[in-house]
């Protein structure tokens, strides 16, 4: 069964303060957003994710990861927005959605694959947290009463429900709704309680977010993978270095286009996930592979890291030579690398150095290149 994500992130967020809504705003050196989207990402199964955005906040959006994202202009209020979202998947209709805050950046994996899960059993889903403080009526700044907490709940999201079932019970809609359960609820949907956790804050006012960084930083898994690959000179007229054609008097020597720098960054993505090398995903005993363009193994493992919910943070590739002479093209091979990445430039590293006439490369034998690569997942 297909399951697909709504982002709500059309609110403006006023108490949280700041400049911008909250779902801009940084945190741990990203938007809140961003960490959203990376999170929902994270989901095993997750296909299509419909992002609704206040109309005003595209140029924000365009600045973000978009891979398999379909930006949605949200309404006056966020039944209206989430209608927005679920319109726009309809056209491809999943069998289950997922809706989501975008002020909960800290959503793990199992909670969401809890909530899927469930909606084999029932028409909707939500995490919960039982309410375990003491409940007080208040008036004029003083305690006036109490309140019974037996059956008491915080609802989180994201909310999940049967996708057919929950568009039509927002087409029915009419009036404002404190969330989607209570729209399901109304059109006769029942909805089963998940355990909810207690990290998954919804950032509302401006310490929270302090909080959330905390969160985050004890739940990222950050890995580093390195790569090194050896080509030999033989007969040509050009070499392929990170992508880019540079004209020179011989070329290099492979069962692929020996892109020795793509080789290199393309293992270190494997080493950071313990997925081997180049070589296990592509075995050069194999002729389909022969003089293929190293672009394809390199876009395998960039999708492998996003398969396994990882984003790569940054890539830096040193090419060993006497020549040709890099800098020339450094530039170029920076907006190829991160091009075929889905990347910004300033995400990848390309460097070059020369061995002082030492070793293979310094006696002109072959180039060499080293490379490193961070991944995170949240």
């Amino acid at each position: 069964m297909t399951t697909a994500a709504v982002i709500v992130a059309a609110g403006r967020g006023h108490r949280a303060g700041g400049d911008l809504p909250k779902q801009w705003q940084s945190l741990a050196g990203r938007p809140v957003l961003s960490h959203t989207l990376d999170a929902m990402r994270a989901v095993p199964g997750i296909g299509a994710i419909a992002l609704v955005i206040h109309p005003d906040d595209r140029v924000l959006a365009q600045a973000l990861d978009l891979s398999g994202v379909t930006i949605v202009d949200g309404g006056a209020t966020r039944d209206a927005s989430v209608r927005a979202g679920l319109e726009a998947l309809a056209t491809t209709p999943p069998d289950k959605v997922l809706i989501h805050d975008a002020a909960r950046p800290v959503l793990r994996p199992e909670l969401a694959q809890r909530v899927i899960d469930e909606l084999d059993l029932s028409d909707g889903a939500a995490p919960a947290l039982a309410v375990t403080d003491a409940l007080w009526r208040g008036a004029d700044g003083r305690v006036a009463g109490t309140q019974d907490r037996t059956e008491l709940y915080r609802a989180q999201t994201p909310q999940g429900f049967r996708f057919a079932a929950i568009l039509a019970a927002h087409r029915a809609h009419q009036g404002s709704a404190a969330d989607d359960v209570e729209v399901a609820r109304r059109a006769g949907l029942a909805v089963s309680i998940v355990e909810g956790d207690e990290d998954l804050l919804k950032i509302t006012m401006p310490g929270d977010f302090a909080r959330a960084e905390r969160v985050l930083e004890g739940a990222m898994d950050i890995r580093t993978g390195n790569g090194y690959d050896v080509h030999r000179f033989g007969d040509g007229d050009h070499v392929v270095l990170c992508g880019v054609k540079v004209p020179f008097d011989r070329g290099l020597e492979g069962h692929s286009d020996a892109d020795v720098g793509m080789h290199a960054v393309t293992d270190a993505i494997y080493g950071a996930l313990a997925e081997g090398d180049i070589g296990q995903h592509f075995p050069p005993s194999d002729p389909q592979w022969k003089g293929a363009a190293s672009h394809i193994f390199l876009e395998h493992a960039c999708a492998l890291a996003r398969e396994r919910g990882y984003r790569i943070t940054h890539a830096d590739c040193t090419l060993v030579c006497e020549y040709p002479k890099i800098g020339p093209h450094a530039v170029e091979m920076k907006h190829e690398m991160a091009r075929i990445m889905g990347l910004e430039t300033d995400q990848i590293s390309v460097k070059a150095t020369t061995s002082e006439r030492l070793g293979f490369t310094g006696r002109g034998e072959g180039i060499a290149a080293l490379a490193t690569a961070t991944l995170v997942r949240p």
